[in-house]
């Protein structure tokens, strides 16, 4: 048998990717009105991030332990590499590394310390370890390898969303309103969610132009995923945002 890698929803990556590279993923959850929707399992508004009383929470320690004791079950003893929405971000690296205490040893939890593709990349990574051959030592260093080389900016276009999270202070809001001025967002070393800098957005390029542009100044850029951002980050960051993630 060989390691079997799990995520979670934030990493956005595709079912024929998942298929191809056997990933296990665990829901995260969107709330809104008394309604709980799983993300990538139940059929969620498109325009959720717009709409009043919606928040989010991590995955349910339940839900950990069902995938991940599935997961060691069909590795065969090999074990289990899990590779979650940094811990800086959301509360579901915390419950799974709970879980993961309660499995044993042959199950690793991994804070990718990034957030969508980011995360996506860094469990791609380990399962493609895992495919190769690697133990399970292995598959978690490749893992943890790859989290220290990705680098996440976003650019928003309100930062209503982002107050209501708890990302930036009342002021600041106002500030960034009244002048025109988005802040440029950077995942810190730690996977944190921290101000870059302020810049003045009036242009709407959406991901494809901007991934167009991003090859053509970039041409040592290898491959160019495009994918949207997912509901339950679309919740703190709101509508029109762009983020870019580099794995160096």
């Amino acid at each position: 048998m060989a390691v079997v890698v799990v995520t979670d929803s934030s990493a956005r990556l595709d079912p024929d990717e998942l298929k191809r590279w056997d990933i296990r993923v665990v829901p995260l959850h969107v709330l809104q009105d008394g309604i709980d929707y799983l993300d990538g399992v139940d059929p969620i508004p498109q325009d959720v991030q717009d709409r009043s009383h919606v928040s989010t929470s991590g995955a349910a320690p339940g839900d950990l332990a069902d995938v991940y004791q599935q997961a060691l079950a069909d590795s065969g003893g090999d074990g289990v590499v899990a590779v979650h929405l940094s811990a800086g971000l959301s509360s579901t690296f915390s419950s799974a590394a709970a879980v993961g205490r309660e499995l044993g040893s042959a199950v690793r939890v991994v804070n990718s310390r990034s957030a969508a593709m980011g995360v996506g990349f860094v469990a791609v990574a380990a399962a493609r370890a895992a495919a190769a051959g690697a133990d399970l030592d292995a598959v978690e260093a490749q893992a943890r390898s790859e989290s220290t080389r990705q680098h996440g900016f976003i650019v928003v276009h309100r930062l209503d969303n982002l107050r209501r999270s708890g990302r930036i202070g009342t002021a600041a809001s106002w500030l960034g309103t009244a002048l025109s001025l988005k802040p440029l967002l950077q995942l810190d070393i730690d996977g944190r969610l921290v101000l870059d800098q302020r810049i003045r957005v009036d242009n709407h390029d959406d991901a494809a132009q901007i991934g167009a542009a991003l090859t053509s100044r970039l041409p040592q850029v290898d491959s160019l995923v495009i994918t949207d951002m997912g509901p339950v980050l679309a919740v703190h960051v709101g509508s029109g945002a762009v983020g870019v993630i580099v794995s160096t």
